[in-house]
């Protein structure tokens, strides 16, 4: 292969794929056969699958990727000891795929929920099977005894679809970004769009006949449905996808072809309507290519026949796609279903042959390489983005290379790259230590691809011992500058960085060698009790920080450098705003860049002081996402001559900076810290309660981990909204726990508490695993909550407890937790205490060198 093509390759394999079409994946235990993976076959048919080439060629694909034995047996027996978390995690971050569009209509057994996919990718858009929203609503009238009339099942139906038009996505609820149809199945493709009103109401009557659960197979109703749904779709510009050529046995393949949908192609009334043409339409690849050509609603998508065909077949099919369609009007998508491999095995065979398809269309004259390249981007992510209208929610990264590609190959083109988008030079690998200190190790990107990324870097044991005040292993650690350690970069957190050109960043594992964690590292403590929890109690935590931070800036003052605060004003000021707005529209759009999503930003009430609040995801996602955000916002400061300092208290005589954190459960997909019904104490679950009970009982001792320098309690005080006594109340803001009832939660019920004694100086992962800790112990016990504080508790002060007013009291209330101790590691928590009496001692012996902490956090 010559240069050129090794650079088309490379855009290949390194593009993000947006997924146009694709199912929910389900769980390990559904009853969903494995063999389905590899086939559309059913029943008996199954039998057969192992002796196609699809299954032979995958079979091998997903053994390599899990390094399992290379049989059904093998890669069963690693699917079932992995769990669906893990082979989901490492489908999808093989695959490449950035973006999910679900149709929502093929139902399974123990599906994944849209809030679990979201975990997986960036972001994940629902496609609305009509002729399944119609069989739900239908079925729903009949179970609450219903006399359906064509008039009130279309009030309804249209109602309903528009309803869908106003949804915002969310985590939870994901957009709708188009409709679906699989008319081919039920009554072929030649749509009748002048039905009468005699013809539908006759359907109707028949399907109800029929009984329940209502199937719809009357070709006049899927007719009547088809057309006023593209009538809504017109309405809200949303695109139809339309099933055509193979499937499973249920299809008349006869039916299937696409030429059958010239009548509605040419009805005048939808010729705004975009429509797609699902599965490469195989075997009538060229018919739908024929009609992409000359009707300019109509769009392609191969999914599907990519990879459930032979080599030789998926090409072909696609090379018929291309002999007339546009290359803007053909997109990717796997059609993965049920089985996160089929993700992976569409994504791979996409990258395989459509490299395959444009090298010889290079070869043959039909493109030029710079055209090829565009293609790539245009067929894996631009085309599906603009045909969905989703690219305000997907951000498009160009692959490496291709822009230095572009520049040397053709002139024109390379006008049309920003230099940002040049090829990467150096990578950081960023790892953050106990003391809660960002640091990180940079290498060329050469030697990152070429060993770092397997085999990591060297780093003495004595970097998890250091403290605040200075780069050396605290006395009692038990790590010191004997014995070395890897960094391990964790591919799925590696990201260019948004505010330097060239450069990459990327999160890391601690290993005492390749393959086998370090106890101490923090990544891997926090996914080991999130993996307790999932186990023991099948919970999921969730959680959201609110980050508080001051701005500074330097100014002189008797010939010595001062830091002073960027302005002067009040609480939610918008002066404050307006003085800052170019600052935080650069670290808004830094965020979105990294996919991470800021809810909301405002001034506090300290002097230079401001606030940025993330959304919240499952808590290993939360602390990398911590990470990075203050990474983003510490820089942009650096970028306008400012400082940017995450300090509890940078200065004794203003209020101080926390980074309360929003905790929620979650079990299935579905929040479970939220009361079920009234009768439920407090607003919440039982098992809300019992967690949140281990936390408040734990709190003490949790404050070594929250809230880990001396400096840290200078801002837990009464009356500062940071939570100075053992308790908890509702929407109470002096309580160090505080249950939230937002805008959108029934009245009464709380959906998260928030935990206010935790600052910037917290090492996240570390402090979020010693809060599940708590919470496993307060479930495992039973725990329950005491009356809540209604009042500011300071008013009750010879009533309640005191939180710890310095690190030493809560570092002797972790000497005694030995349920923390028994889940975190008895290791690592000889190293925290360690570490925080260091701490202690020597800011005890030195009053004012809190002052420097503006530098390190």
């Amino acid at each position: 292969m010559d240069k050129t093509y090794a650079e088309l390759r490379r855009a290949v394999e390194t593009t993000e794929l947006v997924d146009a079409h694709a199912h929910n994946i389900v769980a390990l235990d559904s009853t969903v056969p494995f063999l389905s993976c590899f086939s559309e076959a059913s029943g008996k048919a199954l039998s057969f699958v192992p002796s196609t080439l699809n299954f032979k060629r995958s079979l091998r694909d997903i053994a390599e990727l899990y390094g399992s034995e290379s049989s059904l047996q093998g890669v069963q027996e690693y699917r079932s000891s992995s769990g669906i978390e893990k082979i989901s995690n490492m489908c999808f971050k093989a695959a490449g795929i950035s973006t999910l569009l679900i149709d929502d209509g093929f139902m399974l057994e123990k599906m994944l929920s849209i809030e679990q996919h979201s975990d997986i990718v960036p972001f994940v858009g629902r496609i609305l099977r009509i002729e399944h929203l119609a069989e739900e609503i239908l079925d729903e009238g009949i179970r609450n005894g219903k006399s359906w009339t064509l008039d009130t099942f279309t009030d309804s139906f249209i109602g309903r679809l528009k309803s869908y038009a106003v949804t915002v996505g969310t985590k939870d609820v994901a957009k709708v970004v188009g409709l679906k149809s699989i008319a081919a199945y039920r009554s072929g493709l030649e749509i009748n769009t002048n039905i009468t009103r005699k013809e539908a109401e006759e359907g109707l009557a028949e399907v109800l006949l029929a009984g329940n659960p209502v199937r719809i197979i009357n070709k006049n109703l899927i007719d009547y449905i088809f057309v006023h749904s593209l009538e809504v779709a017109l309405l809200f510009d949303w695109p139809i996808q339309i099933h055509t050529g193979f499937g499973d046995k249920d299809l008349d393949l006869r039916q299937a072809n696409p030429l059958h949908l010239r009548n509605l192609l040419e009805d005048d009334r939808f010729l705004d309507c975009r429509i797609v043409l699902l599965h490469a339409s195989y075997p009538f690849s060229r018919e739908a290519s024929y009609l992409a050509s000359i009707y300019t609603q109509v769009y392609l998508d191969f999914g599907l026949a990519v990879p459930k065909l032979s080599v030789h077949g998926m090409i072909s099919s696609v090379k018929e796609l291309l002999e007339l369609a546009p290359l803007k009007k053909v997109m990717f998508s796997t059609d993965g279903c049920a089985f996160p491999e089929t993700f992976y095995l569409g994504a791979k065979r996409a990258r395989e042959v459509v490299f395959s398809v444009l090298r010889d269309a290079c070869n043959e004259g039909d493109l030029s390489i710079p055209e090829a390249l565009e293609a790539v981007t245009d067929i894996f992510a631009e085309n599906a983005k603009m045909f969905y209208k989703i690219n305000n929610a997907v951000k498009s990264r160009i692959p490496r290379h291709v822009s230095d590609t572009l520049a040397k190959l053709d002139n024109h083109v390379k006008q049309e790259f920003n230099s940002t988008l040049q090829d990467v030079v150096l990578v950081r690998v960023i790892w953050v230590d106990a003391s809660g200190q960002h640091r990180c190790r940079v290498v060329p990107q050469k030697r990152f691809d070429n060993f770092v990324k397997e085999n990591g870097l060297g780093l003495t044991c004595a970097a998890m011992g250091l403290t605040s005040a200075m780069d050396c292993p605290a006395d009692g650690t038990n790590l010191t500058g004997t014995g070395e350690i890897r960094l391990i970069p964790d591919l799925s957190t590696r990201c260019r960085i948004p505010w330097v050109m060239q450069e990459e960043m990327v999160l890391a594992d601690m290993h005492s060698k390749p393959g086998q964690v370090w106890e101490y590292c923090p990544r891997e403590t926090l996914r080991r009790v999130s993996k307790v929890l999932k186990e023991e109690f099948n919970l999921v935590m969730n959680a959201g920080f609110e980050n508080e931070f001051y701005l500074l800036k330097s100014c002189l003052r008797d010939g010595h450098e001062e830091w002073v605060p960027f302005d002067s004003s009040r609480y939610c000021a918008t002066s404050a705003f307006d003085l800052a707005s170019p600052i935080f529209h650069e670290v808004v759009n830094a965020l979105q860049f990294l996919n991470i999503d800021a809810e909301q930003l405002h001034a506090e009430a300290g002097n230079g002081q401001f606030e940025i609040a993330l959304r919240y995801t499952t808590c290993t996602n939360a602390a990398d996402n911590l990470i990075y955000a203050r990474e983003v916002i510490r820089a942009v400061a650096r970028k306008h001559g400012l400082l940017a300092t995450f300090v509890p208290k940078y200065t004794l005589d203003d209020i101080g900076s926390g980074s309360h954190v929003h905790i929620s459960l979650s079990q299935n997909g579905q929040n479970v810290f939220a009361a079920s019904d009234g009768a439920s104490r407090h607003g919440m679950s039982r098992t809300g309660e019992e967690f949140m009970a281990g936390v408040l009982h734990h709190l003490p001792s949790l404050l070594a981990f929250t809230a880990p320098i001396p400096n840290s309690y200078d801002r837990i005080q009464p009356n500062t909204w940071s939570g100075a006594y053992l308790c908890w109340g509702k929407e109470n803001r002096e309580a160090p726990l505080r249950t939230a009832c937002p805008p959108g939660v029934a009245d009464g019920i709380v959906s998260n508490f928030e935990i206010k004694a935790f600052d910037g100086c917290a090492n996240p992962h570390l402090a979020l695993a010693a809060i599940i800790a708590s919470g496993i112990d307060g479930l495992r016990n039973h725990l329950s909550l005491p009356d809540p504080i209604d009042e500011n508790p300071d008013i009750l002060r010879d009533k309640l407890q005191r939180l710890p007013v310095s690190l030493a009291e809560s570092v002797k209330a972790l000497v005694n937790d030995f349920a923390l101790e028994s889940l975190l590691g008895e290791k690592l928590l000889v190293a925290i205490k360690g570490i925080r009496k260091a701490e202690i001692e020597y800011y005890s012996q030195n009053k004012d060198a809190y002052k420097k902490l503006i530098h390190q956090y």
